[in-house]
């Protein structure tokens, strides 16, 4: 067994670990303020970029399941971000 593949996955588990984190306390915070737009697509281009290069390469394997999971946990991210510029508009509307 190679171990490319295991310690990649291990550096995407690590990620993935932190974005259900940050999507909870973005859900609960209900606000924007400390939220960067840029970063979260950043982070989804990477991903998408790190997909490409496996289906380019053809080396799909169980990295590819990892990729995939964080990548749509960021874009959930994403969702609740523009929730919440809706929340911050409605806020400063009243």
């Amino acid at each position: 067994m190679e171990i490319a593949p295991i310690l990649e996955t291990i550096m995407l588990v690590c990620f993935g670990f932190s974005w259900p984190m940050n999507l909870i306390k973005a859900y609960k915070a209900r606000t924007a303020h400390s939220t960067s737009l840029p970063f979260i697509l950043l982070i989804i281009a990477g991903y998408i970029a790190g997909i490409s290069a496996k289906i380019a390469l053809g080396n799909i394997n169980y990295v590819l399941a990892a990729y995939l999971i964080n990548l749509a946990i960021v874009s959930l991210n994403l969702v609740v971000y523009f929730r919440n510029i809706t929340l911050d508009k409605k806020a400063n509307v009243k």
